[in-house]
């Protein structure tokens, strides 16, 4: 009798075991309880590796993501096939191998253009965003004009005299000139009234800048420094003062301005 019951309570003790998976054939079934399963973490592993290398490839030697077209946009003087060349991308470069620095810094090279940005434009485009430069000032040249921007770059050539770029007078080089830089500040702030009636500007001497108006006023702007508030100052004055031949307005410094 002792015997059966000792047999009974050892059946109900391995049960026991077995469905509370501590006995000797739960690690042969599976891990305990919150543990990892080294299979599913190498599974999730090789899935993780396999998807960069996808990635990777798709960026780096895929047909894919290749440059197929270089849109230029911004040209009005600049013709587009001498932006693409500068820009040296061949078709078929993958968009993640492109230097878009070195490609700015090639256009950049080309006489009109003044700023010029790269992207990538996914999947297949290189954008090209340029801002050519723009006349500001003309000189006398030969028979004709030469119409420049502020850093006496040409821009183009006219035979006759602007309407809208006003003479710069300048002493040595054009391009480089201190002088056509200040002339140039000075009618890029001016506004629109005055730059209408702006004719010449005397910029021999950098900072003895001088403004003659169609009227046959004068201006005396002196160095070109405080450009808005000259301008704010001049505003002012010829209202109270209206132009007329012979008058000189001298804004040189703007804090004692006077009429004469």
């Amino acid at each position: 009798m002792a015997g059966a019951a000792g047999g009974r309570k050892t059946g109900k003790t391995g049960d026991a075991e077995g469905r509370s998976g501590t006995g000797p054939g739960a690690d042969r079934q599976g891990t305990g309880p919150g543990g990892s399963d080294p299979w599913k973490l190498a599974f999730v592993a090789l899935l993780v590796v396999g998807l960069v290398c996808v990635v990777a490839w798709l960026l780096l030697e895929s047909r894919l993501l290749v440059v197929r077209e270089v849109a230029v946009e911004g040209l009005e003087r600049v013709p587009e096939q001498e932006v693409v060349q500068a820009v040296d991308v061949g078709t078929g470069t993958p968009l993640l191998r492109v230097d878009l620095e070195a490609a700015e810094n090639r256009v950049a090279e080309l006489d009109l253009v003044e700023e010029v940005d790269v992207a990538r434009g996914w999947p297949a485009t290189l954008r090209v965003e340029v801002v050519e430069r723009r006349p500001v000032l003309a000189v006398p040249a030969g028979e004709g004009y030469r119409l420049i921007d502020g850093d006496g770059v040409r821009i183009e050539d006219s035979d006759t005299r602007p309407g809208s770029q006003p003479l710069v007078n300048v002493t040595g080089e054009v391009e480089g000139n201190a002088g056509v830089r200040a002339a140039a500040d000075i009618v890029e702030s001016a506004p629109d009234s005055l730059l209408a009636q702006i004719q010449l500007v005397d910029a021999s001497e950098a900072d003895e800048v001088a403004v003659r108006l169609a009227d046959g006023s004068t201006v005396e702007w002196g160095e070109a420094s405080d450009t808005q508030d000259k301008s704010d100052v001049l505003r002012t004055l010829m209202s109270e003062h209206p132009p007329q031949e012979g008058r000189v307005y001298d804004v040189s410094d703007p804090g004692l301005a006077v009429v004469r």
